[in-house]
């Protein structure tokens, strides 16, 4: 099991109220974890921090807020399965060094954190954090010591990591952002008045009042100091692999990820599987939030009416990223309430986004079906998961996912269904309007991992 999180820094070259712009982004990066959050300000060489267990509106106040003064901060929103859900893996990790010090906030999964983590400690390197964050955070400062550059530790460090990193690294008078050469998790940059923004989402780029700018290239290293904006590539070559499952769950469908639209991408998701697995139906809903624009999608592919099934508990988080799977079950309860008047007695063409382990996907046809439903058409904006995930997406080991022990036709009686359907695999590169071109990584469909992003994994 692996994590999912969001990162947001920001340089200034004036004084700014650089804590409330990594607040407001934050915020916006909020569905991307919900677990922990921090936010690290550099004030002319000293770095304060701020970070704690829950929601950005919990852990930060307007004292807090107050207490972080400086020109130069980074923010981070985190959810976990490894590393333990405790306050010292909550980010960004602030470390103290001989040159001074370093935050650092850090989106994916390294491939190779054990092998490397056997390595340091045969070494005597001392961790305080169960996280592979800190692998790289104890890489960069250890490098840090032999070179005239944050630049240079920077690309020493990665050199010796394998896996999926978006990363933010706080200096005395540095931001540096890095995308992992394979580009598995999305980075942007945006521009403020008196500096610049990077994110994890374009979302938060217009929630911090930033103009979007571009994306951080696969293997691209941004330094935000007072020369302005300077780039250079990784000496590490890969053919780029976004991953397929943030423009199909992850991503806020506001956002822009590789000049992709998250809300075209789903939208076609939902046209393409009413071509592939037409219903007959009264009306198409959508299991918010992600499933929402596949429905529409669909509505308008099939001409069945689209309508709005479900109420949806705003406070609460997403169940796909709750630790454990009674929590994702007891979030679920409180979370999505059937409407009644507009289901009973309906045929209905459920969208969802994925099923996982098939446990929500059964908890929610039930809730229809209580609720009056005269029959729930399953139809899904995403193949069959087959593979787990080693680069940051919450996909469990094999023998966890449905879809490696049943058939179709024996997933759709496990959770109650009168029909199922999955997007084809073949159709992902048109649902991202590239159907000529297979840029992006569905290995947790495929089993087909990018070449190099894996170590000792067959």
């Amino acid at each position: 099991m692996h994590e999912e999180c969001g990162v947001f820094g920001i340089y200034c070259t004036s004084e700014y109220l650089v804590a409330d712009v990594v607040y407001s982004g934050l915020f916006a990066l909020q569905h991307r974890g919900q677990e922990s959050c921090g936010i690290a300000v550099n004030d002319q060489g000293t770095v304060r921090v701020h970070k704690d267990m829950g929601l950005v509106g919990d852990v930060f106040s307007r004292a807090h807020l107050d207490r972080l003064p400086g020109r130069i901060a980074v923010g981070h929103v985190r959810y976990s399965t490894t590393g333990q859900s405790v306050r010292e893996n909550a980010q960004p990790l602030v470390s103290h060094y001989q040159k001074g010090q370093m935050a650092l906030a850090h989106n994916g999964n390294l491939s190779n954190t054990d092998t490397l983590r056997r390595a340091l400690e045969a070494e005597g390197a001392i961790f305080s954090t169960t996280i592979d964050s800190e692998i790289i955070a104890y890489l960069i400062a250890r490098g840090r010591t032999k070179t005239n550059h944050m630049e240079d530790a920077v690309m020493e460090a990665l050199l010796k990591v394998t896996g999926a990193y978006s990363l933010l690294v706080m200096s005395r008078g540095k931001l540096i952002a890095v995308r992992d050469p394979f580009g598995f998790r999305p980075l942007c940059i945006g521009k403020l008045e008196n500096g610049y923004v990077v994110a994890s989402e374009s979302c938060a780029l217009d929630a911090a009042g930033a103009v979007f700018i571009r994306d951080v290239k696969p293997g691209e290293m941004i330094t935000l100091d007072r020369r302005g904006l300077t780039s250079a590539m990784l000496n590490q070559p890969a053919a780029p692999h976004p991953c397929i499952f943030e423009y199909i769950y992850f991503a806020r469908s506001d956002s822009q990820i590789d000049g992709v639209s998250v809300h075209q991408a789903r939208l076609r998701a939902g046209r393409l599987l009413a071509a592939q697995h037409p219903a007959s139906a009264d009306l198409v809903i959508g299991v918010p939030e992600s499933g929402i624009d596949a429905a529409i999608g669909y509505s308008q592919a099939s001409g069945i009416p689209y309508g709005k099934g479900f109420v949806k508990n705003t406070y609460i988080g997403r169940t796909f990223i709750q630790p454990t799977q009674d929590q994702r079950e007891s979030a679920l309860r409180l979370k999505l309430n059937p409407i009644r008047a507009v289901i009973a007695g309906k045929r209905l063409v459920m969208i969802d986004d994925s099923i996982v382990r098939g446990t929500t996907s059964a908890r929610i046809i039930r809730l229809l079906k209580d609720a009056g439903a005269s029959q729930v058409h399953v139809r899904i904006s995403a193949p069959p998961f087959m593979w787990p995930c080693y680069f940051g997406t919450d996909i469990p080991s094999q023998k966890q996912l449905i879809a490696r022990q049943k058939s179709q036709k024996e997933i759709c009686a496990e959770i109650g269904a009168d029909s199922l359907g999955f997007l084809d695999q073949s159709s992902l590169g048109e649902m991202i309007g590239m159907p000529d071109q297979r840029f992006y990584c569905d290995a947790c469909f495929s089993g087909d991992y990018p070449r190099g992003s894996l170590e000792n994994t067959d």
